[in-house]
């Protein structure tokens, strides 16, 4: 063990004597070599006995350099806790143990009173067993792993204990001892487990994967030694949403920062009590970060809505573009959920044609994340099998950051519709020829009383770059536009009580109303178009 130098003995030594596991002892004397934390857990500790063992003369040091005098003698006494009469905001005194084979013997049968176990037996094969069996039951693809680790916040009560105890023998020697300069808990543990972990699985560990496999630990013995915190530094302890308990891991770390060391030591034994019991895995869980799926839609039905209408709870259409689509790639990718998004969105009645509208589906935590171009136009294919409603073309994966391009300009972009309007006196061709010559024309557009329910009520310029009219007979006529991208072109036809200025009512000096409306192009040039 020739990370340990002189200086560490008296650590070493106290830490053992106080229920310290070697592992943690490791991470206080600063010990950054990985490897080292991977040894047997019974070796780690007879190399401990070794090293407590070794004289410190310098003929018979062969892995250490001295750095400093040899240590001076520990002078602490035991007392019981914090309900002791004598633990009044001073460390508790530990009696020194010489004979290395008692601290080691005293610190093999003991819960680690810094870790609560979590670098003891959560290190074994057993447990990394049980970890990856959970993997292969989930049925997940993936070509590396991500771990993380939940850990109780008592635990940086604990540590927090332990390194005040550390702080202090440390003083005694003339050196000092950072918090920073401790190897975190959860570092070392993800230094053992990974290795272990990536020959199971077969994969390496990477920081940057998309397959996370988390472990959550709790210790139910010791949840509420944190408590005392919520007292001494109040505002740090803040209700959140999503939050079972006010003590989270960063509340806990925040309040520490805060309290004085003396508080601190009135409330919680220094150093803290061996528990009886190790902590408990509650849960191991796999989660594949989302994959997204892009396309253009086509919707051929006035009776379509793009995603579920439903009212007061109540549904009004059976079905929708969203679950027409999004329902077989679910099923295909095997994801937990989805969220649809759109360039956009056409009324219930509206139908969308030409090269279709482009839309993305998050597919979140899907088990199957690799598929070949064959197999995405097969799965377009199938999608457009299953309803006369709708077709897909241009089905592809994309990444999180080029769904982007779907949303950018998006009050820039141009679309083109057809109307089929209404008008209530009669007209001839001539009467609506001068619509065609008209270019830029500007609107000012009061959100429609339609959706005033769900939109906010506001004032929106907008463009409706060219018209060209298409007379059908006395009463009716077709009106192809191309309008700036969130033009309201029901309004623009019938004025919508005059919340639209102009309209095609005021344009005519007649009333105009809208019979159907099609959408013909979404100038998006997102998704890239495939070859179908």
């Amino acid at each position: 063990m020739c990370s340990l130098t002189e200086k560490d003995r008296p650590i070493v030594q106290l830490l053992l004597n106080t229920g310290t596991c070697p592992r943690c002892i490791l991470r206080f004397c600063h010990v950054g070599t990985q490897t080292l934390y991977r040894h047997p857990y019974k070796d780690l500790m007879k190399e401990l006995e070794e090293f407590l063992r070794n004289n410190q003369e310098k003929e018979d040091r062969v892995c250490f350099d001295v750095v400093d005098p040899p240590c001076k003698r520990i002078r602490l006494e035991h007392t019981e806790g914090p309900d002791d009469p004598n633990h009044n905001g001073r460390l508790q005194q530990i009696p020194l143990v010489n004979d290395a084979n008692t601290a080691v013997e005293n610190s093999a049968v003991k819960v680690c009173n810094v870790c609560l176990g979590i670098l003891q037996e959560f290190c074994e094969t057993d447990f990394v067993k049980r970890v990856c069996q959970k993997v292969h039951s989930a049925n997940y693809q993936f070509t590396s792993f991500v771990f993380s680790v939940s850990l109780p916040p008592q635990l940086s009560v604990r540590e927090h204990a332990a390194w005040l105890l550390v702080k202090q023998e440390m003083g005694n020697l003339g050196l000092s001892l950072s918090k920073d300069d401790i190897v975190q808990l959860k570092e070392a543990f993800k230094w053992i487990i990974h290795p272990q972990l990536s020959e199971e699985l077969g994969v390496p560990a990477d920081g940057k994967s998309l397959f996370e496999v988390s472990v959550v630990f709790a210790h139910p013995e010791t949840d509420g030694e944190c408590h005392f915190l919520a007292t001494a530094c109040p505002d740090c302890f803040k209700p959140a949403k999503n939050k079972q308990s006010v003590f989270t891991r960063m509340a806990v770390l925040k309040a520490l920062e805060k309290i004085k060391e003396e508080d601190f030591l009135k409330h919680f034994p220094c150093p803290p009590n061996s528990p009886k019991n190790l902590c408990d895995a509650l849960e191991i869980q796999c989660n594949n970060g989302a994959i997204f799926v892009a396309g253009r839609y086509n919707k051929y039905s006035r009776n379509l809505p793009q995603t579920p209408w439903i009212i007061d709870g109540e549904r009004k259409l059976d079905s929708s573009v969203e679950e027409l689509i999004s329902e077989h790639l679910m099923a295909e990718f095997k994801a937990d959920s989805f969220n649809f998004s759109s360039s956009g969105r056409e009324d219930v009645d509206v139908r969308t044609l030409g090269n279709g509208r482009p839309f993305a589906i998050e597919l979140v935590n899907p088990r199957r994340i690799h598929f070949t171009s064959e197999e995405m136009k097969g799965l377009q294919q199938t999608i457009n099998n299953s309803s006369d409603k709708i077709q897909v073309r241009d089905l592809q994966l994309v990444t999180r950051s080029a769904i982007g391009r779907m949303k950018e300009g998006e009050e820039e972009k141009t679309k083109t519709y057809s109307a089929l309007i209404w008008i209530d006196k009669a007209i001839q061709k001539e009467d609506i020829a001068f619509l065609d010559d008209i270019k830029e024309l500007k609107l000012d557009q009061k959100t429609p009383l339609r959706v005033l329910h769900r939109r906010p009520l506001a004032v929106r310029c907008r463009i409706i770059h060219t018209m060209k009219s298409e007379y059908i007979d006395e009463h009716h006529f077709r009106l192809h536009l191309k309008t700036q991208a969130g033009t309201y072109i029901k309004e623009f036809v019938h004025g919508d009580f005059g919340r639209t200025k102009p309209n095609i009512g005021s344009l005519l000096n007649r009333t105009a109303d809208i019979l159907e409306l099609d959408v013909e192009s979404v100038d998006v040039d997102w998704p890239p178009t495939l070859d179908n």
